[in-house]
């Protein structure tokens, strides 16, 4: 015991000292900050490039009111002919001529409008003009039609669906809940798909650094194989751990930093989506306390605990085989694809199905997926922020646990014969005999 102990505090000490684990581990954050603060110029950036467009209203569309202007686009209603200014275009100081044809049927669904400009006009400006043009189309269908304004918007409804509990007695949960889920869900099971393969990675080049420079030969002089593969593997994973706490305090520091700091306006944000600038700002204060509402019914302690029991069993996993693998490569760094490709699937696999438990948690995929032991540590952790039920994730930790120690017994019996054997190429039919010889 005091052997493996001295292994993981010489695997963790080390890395945690070196230059490129403190600038990584300082930098990311910072890199995070960073991007924030550009995406918040970029969208606060008001562009200097004024369109300034001729409407020629054949359709007459345009009599009971006009056309609003934006920022940079603005409209000018002409009595000229399309003739007329497209031959003065550039001495009437206008960039671009918007012709609306006449609307010859009032029952029609789509209709064509035409603009004239030397340059093909950007998305963003097709895109509101369209949007400008349907909402008075809109208007003067109504007024032609004489429809009843009123009546029409009281035809625009929303719904939403509140949850209520089947037991009066059971705490009502709010109906932002499955979104503040599906928020959570996606990130924690990316940071588990990043983790198992950083750090089982890291695992496998410092078992091949340490065969190629032969020192895995004076220590395996000292202790057994399996001690020295079961130290390497948690030393790197308390590495792992601390790097993880570093940033979950110091990201979300740094973006409170720099909301305080620069007080970057998301108002440029919203209006990126359609009918944005409709937003009513006591529906979006309500949202926001929905989704405060939603963050605090959730579990947190549990949460954590079982996500850190997934990390741990995920990291576990895929390090002993990834361990196994290292010591099993020689110098031709190229074996490496074919060995970690049966490893690599099922990381694959699991990510792309973490998607599907996010959309549907309770579909057979999402719960036969979050207690494959392969798949768990990444599916199951998307799960938790909706609340599964006690015996799948129970089930789920268990057979990840069984199947942490069937795959660390595995990758010991490869270790023990891979980590001094030179010169021979492998494979996975060899890697098998290797599980099966006799010491």
């Amino acid at each position: 015991m005091e052997k493996l102990l001295l292994i993981i505090r010489r695997e963790y000490l080390t890395r945690v000292k070196k230059r490129s684990f403190i600038l990584t581990t300082i930098l990311t954050p910072l890199a995070f900050a960073l991007f924030m603060v550009i995406v918040g110029f970029i969208f606060a950036y008001e562009s200097d490039d004024v369109q300034r467009v001729a409407v020629i209203d054949e359709a007459g569309i345009l009599e009971s009111g006009g056309i609003s202007n934006e920022t940079s686009l603005i409209f000018s209603v002409e009595d000229r002919s399309l003739e007329e200014l497209r031959a003065n275009l550039e001495s009437y100081d206008y960039d671009g001529i918007l012709r609306i044809p006449p609307i010859t049927n009032l029952y029609a669904k789509s209709y064509t409008i035409y603009y004239y400009s030397e340059k093909t006009p950007a998305l963003d400006v097709e895109t509101l003009i369209s949007q400008k043009i349907n909402k008075r189309i809109e208007a003067y269908k109504i007024q032609k039609l004489e429809l009843d304004i009123q009546q029409l918007e009281a035809l625009d409804s929303r719904v939403s669906i509140n949850p209520e509990p089947l037991d009066p007695e059971t705490e009502t949960r709010s109906k932002m809940t499955g979104a503040v889920g599906a928020v959570i869900g996606t990130f924690m099971g990316i940071i588990m798909y990043m983790t198992v393969f950083i750090y089982g990675m890291m695992v496998m080049r410092s078992v091949m650094e340490e065969k190629t420079n032969r020192i895995v030969e004076v220590m395996i002089s000292s202790v057994r194989p399996f001690q020295l593969m079961l130290g390497k593997i948690v030393g790197v994973g308390a590495v792992g751990l601390t790097q993880i706490a570093i940033w979950a305090i110091l990201i979300p520091s740094l973006g409170l930093l720099v909301n305080l700091i620069f007080g970057f306006d998301t108002s440029g944000m919203e209006s990126m989506g359609p009918g944005s600038q409709n937003i009513d700002p006591d529906e979006a204060a309500n949202t926001v306390q929905q989704v405060m509402i939603a963050l605090g019914e959730i579990n947190w302690g549990s949460m954590i605990v079982l996500f850190l029991l997934y990390f741990l069993g995920g990291f576990f996993l895929y390090s002993s085989l990834f361990a196994a693998v290292g010591s099993a490569m020689s110098d031709d760094l190229g074996e490496s694809q074919s060995l970690t490709l049966p490893i690599t699937i099922p990381v694959l696999m699991a990510f792309y199905i973490m998607f599907v438990a996010v959309q549907s948690p309770n579909s057979s995929l999402a719960v036969w997926a979050s207690i494959f032991p392969l798949f768990s540590p990444i599916v199951m952790p998307a799960r938790l922020a909706f609340e599964p039920p006690i015996w799948e994730v129970v089930l789920s930790v268990v057979l990840l646990i069984g199947t942490c120690l069937l795959f660390i017994w595995i990758s010991s019996r490869i270790y023990r014969i891979g980590i001094l054997m030179y010169g021979k190429k492998v494979n996975i039919k060899t890697l098998g005999k290797w599980l099966f010889s006799r010491d």
